[in-house]
């Protein structure tokens, strides 16, 4: 089984916080051989960004922060470029208003035919009630067989 999956789930799987068990879950099935997770090649600024911000704050010191980019570069995840998912992520985002970013991920999710696995709660409830709603999950409702 495949499934997106977006910098919001895998920051969790390495920082303690709600939704940390689930988002482990994940990434023991990935080892498993279990699930293919999948993502475009943004995931990595993204999750940069994440441990960045919370470095600022103090809840991680730069040392973890490190730590934790390398073993989220070393995963066997799926990257794939976005030149291709540009344009459908565009749409995506003037008709749901969704950042083009975000939207990256429920594209990506679309062309495979699976769905993205979130943390954010902001992406699933700007989602709602539009076609693109089917194609993510939150964390803590994963899709089914996860």
């Amino acid at each position: 089984m495949m499934v997106v999956i977006d910098a919001s789930v895998l920051i969790k799987a390495y920082v303690p916080e709600h939704g940390s068990e689930q988002a482990s879950a994940l990434l023991t099935r990935l080892a498993a051989g279990e699930l293919d997770l999948l993502a475009p090649e943004l995931l990595y600024p993204e999750t940069g960004n994440i441990l960045w911000k919370k470095t600022l704050r103090q809840e991680l010191t730069p040392a973890e922060a490190r730590e934790i980019a390398e073993a989220i570069a070393a995963l066997p995840l799926r990257i794939e470029p976005t030149r291709e998912l540009t344009a459908l992520a565009l749409d995506i985002a003037l008709e749901t208003g969704v950042t083009v970013y975000d939207a990256l991920y429920v594209a990506l999710a679309r062309i495979y035919r699976t769905s993205i696995v979130t943390a954010d709660a902001k992406l699933v409830e700007r989602l709602g009630g539009t076609e693109w709603a089917r194609d993510v999950e939150t964390l803590h409702a994963p899709p089914p067989g996860i």
